[in-house]
Formats: C-alpha cells, structure tokens, sequence
C-alpha cells in the first residue's frame, strides 16, 4: 500500500462536471474497492454518462499535482426528490478529507437550491463514513435484484439554515 499524502499537501478544488468527465467518472465508479468481490456486479455495467452529469448537480474534486487536474472523486446531487445519488472518492485519494470536503460542498449546494433535508441510500461499506459526517440512519432500502441483492441502509442529511 502507497503512502497517503496529507490534506495540506495537495491543493484540491471543486468544480462542476462537465460532459468530458464521464469517462473518468464511470472509471472511477467502476474501480472502486468499494464494490470488489460480492459487490462487483452492482458496478459492473455501471455508466456515468454526459446525459447523467448534464440532468444532475454532478460535481469533482480535482488535486492539483504534477499530474496536473487528477479526478480525487465526486458527487451527484438530485433535487427532485432531494437525495445525494453518487459519491466516490478514489481509492489512492482516500483518508485525505475529499469525502468530508465533498459532503460539506453538497450540503451547500443543497441549502442554496433550497432544500433542508436530502436522502442517501448507502452502500453498506460506506455506512461508517455516513455517521461520521453527520448523516442520521432513517432505515433501510430494501434488496432490488438482479441490480442490487442486498438491503442498504438508508440515511438522511438535514440542512440547516445558513
């Protein structure tokens, strides 16, 4: 396993999907660790698509390194209804913050579109990160195969006024 770079140490910046992203975005889905062996297939055929990031509040944190603007992750926020859809954080990039940051960015985002509670449907590998950043367990999204065999659990963010 590499080293992991600290926070300080890397200048990340957050900007909205644009349609050349697609590709690097269902690469990282795709990728994940979060979804090897039995959760494989949930992601298997999964697209980010120029349409997805088009209809969505799809936004990227990009480091800036000596790579130039690498993809770190990103989330997708839908509005009607209010749930936070996608949110991946590559695997090198995590334990840096880049979750933490992306979560208070679309809490942000969501107050501004003016909403004060937004849905989350977790995989379960990321139940963990969830609590730790303030979402509140609100129960469990029941099995829907073939797509996804297994129960998840279900959170919600409350958005507070500024």
């Amino acid at each position: 396993m590499g080293s992991r770079t600290s926070p300080i140490s890397q200048t990340v910046t957050i900007r909205r999907a644009v349609a050349q992203d697609a590709k690097r975005l269902t690469r990282l889905v795709r990728g994940s660790g979060a979804y090897r062996g039995k959760y494989a297939a949930a992601v298997a055929g999964y697209r980010v698509g120029p349409d997805y990031i088009e209809a969505h509040r799809a936004f990227v944190a990009v480091g800036a390194d000596e790579h130039g603007g690498r993809v770190l992750g990103f989330y997708s926020l839908v509005l009607a209804p209010p749930e936070l859809d996608l949110l991946f954080v590559a695997d090198e990039a995590q334990g840096r913050g880049i979750g933490r940051l992306l979560v208070a960015h679309m809490q942000s985002e969501a107050r501004a579109a003016g909403l004060n509670r937004l849905r989350v449907v977790s995989h379960i590998p990321a139940e963990d990160f969830y609590h730790r950043v303030g979402a509140v367990r609100t129960g469990t999204a029941f099995a829907n195969p073939p797509a996804v065999p297994w129960d998840r659990p279900e959170f919600e963010f409350r958005i507070p006024p500024e």
